[in-house]
């Protein structure tokens, strides 16, 4: 099986990687020329357009920003529908719009393209490393006969419904994440301008009912540290997800009273110029509000979870 990627940013490059290391076949493409030397040097093949690209492979995967980009390297001149042979396989793992996916997947089918939105969770050291959830919208039988290519790339491959699902479910989990964030930056703020030291707050956190389930562990590397650059996952791709999953809720007619708050904290983050910086950044805005400052070094962070 001859395989494409496109998109070799810092997700992309991973996964591309791993996809080589199976053994499979591998084509590549980006804007930036000097991404794909990395892969040809672990043996892939440089493709100078997508056209090229898509004529060569019978699988194409693209990890690209967001849905205009996705929607280009689809349907635009010389994209992938203008030369893909009828019966491959395309797997978008772009954090997309369910509308924009299903638009697209429908003229895919028109060109006998079978496309599944998968869009990843794990970052960049997921990539890295395999460890990735992948969320899969697309027909089930298809599904089953072409999905075991992702097993190169991610070890939690799921299948949550026809075309469109993969990534209503990814912004579920996304937009989630980012209010369960927010949510934590609030009472912590709470709990130490009342006088509970940082360390033992979050140690007390984590040790209650829901802190048991490790929803708290997520902040402990970048908020509680102050450190967000370089950043896992930077607040512009962040401000993105969170903005299509509000689209999708506003298609939907459902409410999201406290995605609406943390949106307004992210265009303040975005105003400061913090866009490039990592997406836990906007819990910032919480401290000075409360007028407090939070900051354990890497080994106060460590001596809690060595608590367990």
């Amino acid at each position: 099986m001859k395989v494409g990627f496109i998109g070799l940013g810092g997700m992309g490059s991973g996964m591309a990687h791993n996809l080589r290391r199976a053994g499979y076949e591998l084509v590549v493409h980006d804007l930036n020329r000097a991404s794909g030397t990395p892969l040809e040097e672990a043996g892939a093949t440089w493709s100078d357009s997508v056209a090229d690209l898509a004529r060569s492979v019978d699988v194409v995967f693209t990890s690209l920003p967001g849905p205009t980009e996705m929607r280009q390297v689809g349907l635009g001149e010389e994209g992938l529908l203008s030369a893909l042979k009828p019966g491959s396989v395309w797997f978008d793992l772009t954090t997309n719009s369910p509308t924009v996916v299903r638009e697209v997947h429908e003229a895919s089918r028109k060109h006998g393209v079978e496309l599944f939105d998968a869009p990843v969770s794990g970052g960049p050291k997921g990539a890295r490393s395999g460890k990735l959830a992948i969320y899969v919208g697309g027909d089930r039988q298809a599904f089953d006969r072409h999905g075991a290519v992702l097993d190169a790339i991610g070890d939690q491959i799921l299948h949550v419904g026809e075309i469109g699902a993969g990534n209503t479910a990814k912004l579920v989990h996304n937009c989630g994440s980012m209010i369960i964030r927010m949510a934590i930056s609030e009472v912590f703020t709470l709990g130490v301008k009342a006088g509970v030291e940082p360390a033992a707050l979050w140690h007390a956190m984590r040790q209650g009912a829901i802190g048991r389930s490790r929803t708290f562990d997520r902040v402990g590397d970048r908020y509680l540290q102050e450190a967000f650059d370089p950043p896992s996952f930077a607040l512009l791709l962040a401000d993105k997800d969170l903005r299509l999953a509000l689209e999708l809720a506003e298609q939907l007619d459902v409410p999201m009273r406290s995605a609406q708050l943390v949106k307004e904290d992210f265009q303040e983050a975005l105003e400061r110029g913090w866009g490039a910086r990592d997406s836990q950044t906007p819990l910032l805005l919480q401290n000075e509000r409360a007028g407090v400052t939070i900051k354990l070094s890497p080994d106060e962070v460590q001596a809690v979870l060595d608590q367990g």
